[in-house]
């Protein structure tokens, strides 16, 4: 047979077999290249995704730039109105050397009271004292040491003042901690129940027949929206058995909803009044034994209360001058607020009382 040469086989277009491969080699024609693409994808989809959130923090931040000011009017809260004049008045704060407390010093000394500011670190009290004095030149403040945490002190403090201090009108029990590290009082009170509500307690106990003979006269508790979420643990007060900073706080500002609850029916009839108040979200140091709320409360300010505007509703329940009757509510943004169930309930209250009466060793009908 007469064989077709390859160059006139590719001039007619007609294929040649291609040879066969040697079956007997294993290794591959050509080396194995390998598909990158999945790789690829998987790197352009991270990118996509970085992109889309970098995009989504400047949005959100464009809107809190162009809605700030929108935000802290709301945020900022209702603020107290009344021109009430407090001449010739005296009045005792706890806690009064920074935050609420301190503003509210300062907007009540303003308002011409002689305001006593009961402080634990007096040095920080005076400094504040010192403040105040630079803005109200006429401004009738002194500091006190109070630790709320040792009920010696609150005893000597009480001692002293009841010498000293022949009226008192208003009491506001402002100082307080929140979510710290477990740690007890000098008498051996879990630190949130301690201070929150036993050393207050105790307080008002020395100082409510000197309210009495003043009245007129007004209580403010500082409570907080917290005690939604609080549940008074008689099984385990001190929380001794299990610990949670959150709860504890909870716990404390909830009993401190149920005792001025319960100390309002008690002065039913004496011309003393006691209310209640939840100040609002506010920024401020009492977040200091919790990083991760400081971080947050940082990183969140324009949606948080200043001081001022959180002092704002213990003002309001001091002075107001509708206020004069009213007793045994719950206040927030300078009005009417929600009080949760466990709050509302008196068996609960009358046994807090009882409770704490005898873990204070003291006798309160």
């Amino acid at each position: 047979m007469t064989t077709i040469p390859q160059s006139f086989a590719r001039a007619l277009s007609v294929p040649l077999r291609p040879s066969s491969p040697d079956i007997s080699c294993s290794a591959p024609l050509c080396p194995h290249i390998p598909d990158v693409r999945p790789e690829a994808e998987a790197r352009g989809s991270a990118q996509m995704w970085v992109l889309v959130i970098i995009a989504g923090i400047g949005v959100v931040t464009l809107l809190l730039l162009l809605f700030a000011p929108h935000i802290r009017r709301y945020a900022a809260g209702a603020a107290c109105r009344t021109a009430s004049r407090l001449d010739g008045k005296t009045v005792l704060i706890t806690g009064a050397n920074t935050g609420i407390g301190k503003e509210t010093a300062l907007d009540l000394a303003l308002r011409g009271a002689r305001v006593i500011m009961a402080c634990r670190d007096t040095e920080k009290g005076e400094e504040a004292a010192a403040s105040i004095r630079a803005e109200c030149p006429k401004a009738q403040v002194e500091v006190r040491e109070l630790d709320l945490a040792d009920t010696c002190s609150i005893r000597a403090f009480a001692q002293k003042f009841l010498r000293e201090v022949h009226q008192l009108h208003i009491l506001i029990n402002n100082a307080g901690v929140m979510m710290c590290p477990y740690t007890k009082t000098v008498d051996g009170f879990e630190m949130h129940m301690g201070v929150n509500h036993l050393g207050h307690f105790l307080l008002t106990y020395l100082l409510v027949g000197l309210l009495k003979r003043s009245a007129p006269a007004r209580i403010v508790v500082v409570s907080s929206l917290a005690h939604n979420f609080g549940w008074i643990r008689f099984h385990d007060l001190h929380s001794q058995g299990s610990y949670n900073s959150g709860l504890a706080y909870c716990q404390s500002k909830l009993a401190n909803v149920l005792f001025a609850r319960e100390l309002a029916r008690r002065l039913n009839g004496t011309d003393v009044t006691v209310n209640s108040v939840h100040p609002g979200t506010v920024n401020s140091d009492l977040t200091r034994h919790s990083t991760i709320m400081t971080i947050l409360f940082s990183v969140f300010s324009v949606f948080l209360k200043t001081p001022r505007e959180g002092a704002q509703t213990s003002i309001y329940c001091a002075t107001a001058e509708e206020l004069h009757s009213i007793s045994g509510k719950h206040f927030s943004d300078c009005s009417p607020a929600f009080v949760a169930p466990q709050g509302r309930s008196s068996e609960t209250a009358r046994k807090l009382w009882d409770v704490s009466c005898e873990q204070l060793g003291i006798e309160w009908d």
